[in-house]
């Protein structure tokens, strides 16, 4: 097992002299721990080219069996530790940035007050760099939008559902329209997330498929920013309902729904597959699906209160979702 964590630490910081330093040991020692693995495989895992170093094929390879090796180790102690039950310790949960900054802080704060010997440690990041920490088993959970399991990966529930709604600024000519015809999203500057965003992929995706093309675009890495962005008035974009709820309640900006085209996507909950899932784990998941729960009922009050008094409210305009996978 040594060799094999000293292995990972090579791989991961691309030279000797890094890897001994993380794993406190000398440059010297941590050389023979790989050169005897390299011994014992009978293959050649590092490439070196002056002090940095790259992985040979057979070394992709090992790399991908140790990681599901420590995978599983993990969650084996983990399993083991909470025999009686969700007990205590710690959960490290990586989030997309939307259901990072606007689902789970009430979801962890629930959390935390039915299991208050657990602490939850969050990470937010863009859904492609939470499928590699979840690969890299750095993290007990994941939580991404519009999700495609990649290898090595499991999701536990499709939660949450999410609408991506078209906003514009106030006095946009769009904002006084009923309906557009997605025919017309080509005429206006998109403002998009960056390489990486499940927001930007699953909009590309829909758009593709209704055949809309778009001529400019302007990347922005966060949404925060591109709500700004379209406040001053640089551009249009697609962002979750759950985003802007705030700014459309107040008019500071406007949705606009499209003629036949609603572009939705479910918020799933994945993990390692190589991990046995804890306690502590499937209680949280339990937590976002009540979440989802929550929300329809408070979704489907927001609805029908003005129906009964005769006349909707556009501030009330808001997705319907429907109960989770």
């Amino acid at each position: 097992m040594r060799q094999l964590e000293v292995f990972l630490a090579v791989a991961r910081a691309g030279s000797f002299r890094r890897a001994a330093e993380r794993v406190h040991l000398s440059q010297p020692a941590l050389s023979q721990h790989v050169s005897a693995l390299e011994q014992g495989l009978g293959a050649r895992l590092f490439d070196r080219k002056g002090r940095a170093v790259t992985l040979t094929e057979a070394g992709q390879i090992l790399r991908e069996h140790a990681l599901r090796v420590f995978a599983a180790l993990t969650g084996a102690r983990e399993a083991i530790a909470e025999l009686g039950g969700v007990g205590r310790g710690s959960l490290v949960v990586g989030a997309s940035t939307t259901p990072g900054i606007y689902l789970l802080p009430a979801v962890i704060g629930g959390f935390e007050r039915e299991h208050p010997a657990v602490s939850v440690h969050l990470q937010i990041a863009n859904s492609r760099v939470i499928e590699e920490r979840i690969r890299a088993n750095e993290l007990d959970l994941g939580v991404v939008g519009g999700h495609g399991l990649g290898p090595g990966e499991e999701c536990l529930a499709a939660g949450v559902l999410d609408e991506l709604v078209l906003i514009v600024p106030p006095g946009h000519p769009w904002a006084a329209r009923r309906r557009l015809d997605p025919s017309r999203l080509g005429q206006e500057r998109f403002l998009t997330r960056e390489e990486g965003s499940a927001t930007r992929a699953v909009t590309e995706q829909a758009l593709q498929h209704a055949r809309v093309k778009i001529a400019r675009t302007l990347e922005l890495g966060h949404t925060e920013a591109i709500k700004q962005a379209v406040m001053a008035g640089l551009g249009v974009a697609f962002v979750s309902i759950y985003t802007v709820r705030g700014e459309l309640e107040t008019g500071r900006l406007h949705r606009v729904r499209l003629r036949g085209l609603a572009i939705k996507r479910h918020f799933h909950v994945i993990h390692n597959e190589a991990r046995t899932l804890t306690a502590r784990a499937r209680a949280f998941v339990a937590a976002v699906q009540q979440c989802d729960q929550r929300l329809i009922l408070r979704q489907r009050e927001s609805t029908s209160a003005p129906a009964r008094r005769g006349a909707p409210t556009p501030s009330r305009q808001s997705a319907k979702r429907a109960p989770s996978r």
